[in-house]
């Protein structure tokens, strides 16, 4: 790794800049094409192709206080985009390169970037070609970067730090990890998500720390394995289902993951048996877990030998963080009883959101806030998610929440992927449904072991009446799918007098 200490916050642009002069020959980004083939770009390759195109945006007009909209696939061309904008003064938003245009439109009319850099604008980078390495005049960001988001509304907005565009080296890459201890140097991360997701776009991070990352163009299990043997990866963040997908790769066991120093699981709860196979794997000191939201309200974390011992957790609030589970009344619960996960940090949340009939996020009287997830505290103050607020199947007046019933179920040998949702019933209000894929989608399991394999698992009332099969799950690059879409397609909008409500326990 290049080392360049800062001393006090600099510039995004500058620091890249920094970077290349240090060790210009230096390979910064590794991408692995979803063709198979791999291509390296050096730091210096990296800085002066984004300062080119930093040259093309000033010339369109963009400048200090606009938004770039990033709209590429994973790529070398992205991260040079969004380098590119942040020394034209922008501030950068990713997002999904494959929305239909309905829903692409209804982004871009809440963002309202000043210019779109998407496969109908490749000319921008093509046309920088030509233009000057020279650096730009420094300039700093006001806003540094952004997320596109529906939430689970279904109402785009788009969410932007609070914090203008500087980089902090003393802060640390990953504060999670080295909270509990200093990061064995060099480190080479693995970037498998999207760049338009949290958790992808932590890559331009590690590009800023000087840390070179191995980028692929799209999530692809065994060929994860064979890249972190090849270039002995020491970490990367993984979504539980991506862990999943690995963890189903055959003769895993067998594959040589020993340069891994951490991997970070986040984004949804990680079932216990999923957690103790990577704790198996790599060791409960390599893994650590983290929950908090793209709002910055709150981070929550733990290592793997922490959840070893309270299973199923999300961890102990990080840093300065406090949390609270508290009812629909706004009284706080006590140990045990699942209510609203409401956080707060000293400086409140990081971030804010930008669009039309975009509701705050909800907040106490004294900065509690939350993003919409129940859940509970264990005596010891470890947290734990039951599940999004409006993803709760409401069944004969009890509360079931899906993501409970899809960790027992995703034991199943013969599945691969499952999602769980509320369809109408007329006898019990909504009925617990599973959408499987199987490992096998010509021969998958008979629905009736399904059931069984669940009543062997979860009390009676949480087990699914009803089981679907299909080759593949509808789940993005960032392996997050829409449980409100899938009841929509097979139930037709609620009906006016049945608005989903939550069971008084």
């Amino acid at each position: 790794m290049t080392s360049v200490m800062t001393g006090a916050g600099v510039p995004y642009g500058t620091q890249i800049r920094r970077i290349a002069e240090a060790d210009p020959e230096g390979i910064g980004v590794i991408f692995a094409s979803e063709d198979g083939t791999e291509r390296q770009v050096t730091w210096q390759q990296l800085d002066r192709r984004s300062t080119q195109i930093a040259h093309v945006l000033v010339e369109q007009g963009v400048g200090l206080g606009d938004i770039l909209a990033v709209c590429l696939r994973n790529s070398p061309e992205h991260l040079m985009a969004c380098f590119a904008g942040w020394k034209a003064g922008a501030t950068v938003v990713p997002m999904r390169w494959d929305l239909p245009e309905w829903e692409r439109g209804r982004v871009l009319a809440t963002m309202k970037p000043a210019l779109v850099i998407d496969a109908d604008h490749h000319a921008y980078l093509e046309s920088s070609l030509a233009a000057p390495i020279t650096p730009l005049p420094e300039v700093v960001p006001l806003r540094g970067w952004g997320v596109c988001s529906s939430g689970s509304t279904g109402t785009p907005k788009v969410i932007l730090m609070n914090a203008e565009g500087r980089f902090y080296a003393e802060a640390g890459m990953n504060t999670i990890v080295e909270a509990y201890g200093v990061l064995p140097q060099p480190q080479r991360v693995l970037v498998p998500a999207p760049l338009y997701h949290t958790n992808g776009f932590t890559a331009t991070r590690n590009l800023m720390a000087g840390e070179g990352i191995v980028l692929l163009e799209r999530f692809n299990a065994p060929r994860i394995l064979d890249l972190i043997e090849k270039y002995k990866i020491t970490g990367f963040i993984g979504a539980t289902p991506m862990l999943l997908r690995l963890a189903q790769v055959p003769g895993i066991e067998t594959r040589d993951l020993s340069s891994l120093d951490w991997v970070q699981q986040g984004a949804s709860p990680l079932p216990v048996w999923l957690g103790r196979r990577w704790c198996e794997l790599i060791g409960p000191e390599h893994l650590f877990l983290s929950y908090g939201a793209s709002e910055g309200h709150g981070l929550v974390s733990c290592r793997g030998d922490q959840w070893m011992a309270h299973p199923g957790t999300l961890g102990l609030p990080f840093g300065e963080a406090e949390v609270k589970i508290l009812d629909s009344e706004g009284s706080e619960l006590p140990t045990g009883e699942v209510g609203g996960i409401y956080m707060r940090t000293p400086l409140g949340p990081a971030a804010s959101y930008v669009g039309e009939n975009v509701a705050p996020m909800t907040r106490t009287e004294d900065g509690f806030v939350t993003v919409g997830d129940l859940g509970w505290l264990d005596e010891e103050g470890y947290l734990y998610m039951a599940d999004r607020r409006v993803d709760l199947i409401v069944t004969g007046a009890a509360n079931v929440y899906p993501a409970e019933v899809e960790a027992a179920l995703s034991e199943h040998p013969q599945i691969v992927d499952v999602v769980v949702i509320g369809l109408r019933d007329p006898e019990w209000g909504r009925r617990v449904h599973a959408i499987i894929q199987s490992s096998d989608v010509t021969a998958p399991p008979a629905a009736a072991d399904v059931i069984a394999f669940a009543k062997a698992r979860l009390a009676p009332y949480k087990v699914p009446k009803t089981v679907e099969f299909v080759d593949s799950l509808p789940r993005s690059d960032a392996m997050k799918l829409s449980r409100g879409a899938l009841v929509l397609e097979r139930d037709g909008p609620y009906p006016a007098d049945e608005p989903p409500t939550e069971a008084s326990a």
